[in-house]
């Protein structure tokens, strides 16, 4: 899926990224001309076709040699997903082309509200009414593809007033939108991931994704959950690859235990598929709440057969700087939002429930 030429950038640059040493602005655009955001988007919308799990795809190839480039990408799509999925037209069309060109970097800041919508934690960005539009004021504390150069982020709002949470766009470019110096992350670093404050920003309303939150974001949840999984997915699968390669067909128990694993991978692949096929995640997001589990547990897996597979020399600096920055990679899959701890709670909250 991936192009001769971008595969080879992510090749060449899959460390610096991961470091901070590469600058941020050019993943986005490296991914952008790669045309894989176009992928699942219909040719009227500016898109290649394919369906969502098109785009998964996409994803977890990118994440196969950079996680970190999956992740804004990730980050991206999904706030094309939004505005796709949004009844504001206008919006859209103002804000696709250039999200889709990778000249204006959108920003999935509903991490925050994914949680809130599983009662995990209270909105963190609050409105009141203002002229056209409202006054925000809050916080978002992790927020990534947040490009220096400019950015749309999308945000989850309490309404001060007592009527239903509201999801909206949010421009860089208004008064009062403090970003912070990004975050010292273990890796991931050339992401642009920050922090938000918002003080008194005002906000016309001519932003909003949509007037409830709480019927937008059960809509936009499967597609958000199951692009983050390509992450999972890619990074499962270029384990495993290395271990092909460093068992060089040879047989043997862990040959017997990458086999068992692949199977498990592509089998849990094929159930998020054609769940999010059938739109049944909408409906029973526990069952994509097990899958994202599952997935994230197939990284970690992964990554540990390769370092079995490898031996000692995945300690050596020489040889083992791809196999360190995956375990790294793995690290992070588990605790991005909404974490497994997040899930299985939530998980254990509706078994009591039922």
């Amino acid at each position: 899926m991936l192009d001769c030429a971008f595969r080879q950038w992510l090749d060449a640059n899959a460390e610096a990224i991961d470091q901070g040493q590469c600058d941020p602005h050019l993943v986005l655009a490296h991914i952008a001309e790669s045309q894989l955001l176009r992928v699942g988007i219909e040719p009227a919308l500016g898109g290649s076709g394919g369906r969502v799990t098109d785009a998964v795809e996409a994803i977890a190839a990118i994440a196969s040699r950079s996680l970190a480039a999956a992740f804004v990408c990730w980050g991206q799509r999904s706030f094309i997903e939004y505005l796709l999925q949004s009844p504001n037209q206008g919006l859209r069309e103002r804000l696709l082309p250039s999200l889709l060109a990778g000249e204006l970097a959108g920003a999935t800041g509903l991490s925050n509200a994914m949680k809130y919508l599983s009662g995990i934690e209270a909105l963190q960005v609050c409105a009141q009414p203002a002229t056209n539009g409202w006054a925000l004021d809050g916080r978002l504390h992790w927020v990534t593809n947040l490009r220096k150069s400019g950015f749309a982020v999308a945000a989850a709002i309490e309404d001060a007033t007592g009527g239903p949470p509201f999801v909206v766009a949010v421009p860089s470019n208004l008064a009062g939108l403090e970003r912070s110096d990004d975050l010292a992350l273990m890796g991931l670093q050339s992401s642009n991931t920050a922090a938000l404050a918002f003080h008194q920003v005002a906000l016309g309303r001519e932003w909003l994704l949509h007037d409830n939150a709480r019927e937008f974001l059960p809509k936009v949840r499967p597609a958000f959950l199951a692009l983050q999984c390509g992450m999972a997915i890619g990074l499962a699968r270029r384990a495993l690859e290395e271990v092909s390669g460093h068992l060089q067909g040879r047989g043997s128990f862990l040959d017997e235990a990458r086999q068992v694993l692949a199977e498990r991978l592509e089998n849990t692949v094929d159930e998020l598929k054609q769940g999010l096929l059938e739109g049944r995640f909408t409906q029973q997001p526990a069952a994509l709440f097990k899958l994202r589990i599952l997935l994230a547990e197939s990284a970690a897996d992964a990554v540990q057969l390769e370092l079995q597979a490898s031996g000692g020399k995945a300690y050596l600096t020489a040889y083992g700087e791809g196999f360190a920055r995956r375990w790294r990679e793995s690290a992070f899959v588990p605790i991005v939002t909404p974490s497994l701890v997040q899930l299985r709670a939530e998980l254990q909250r509706q078994a009591a429930a039922a």
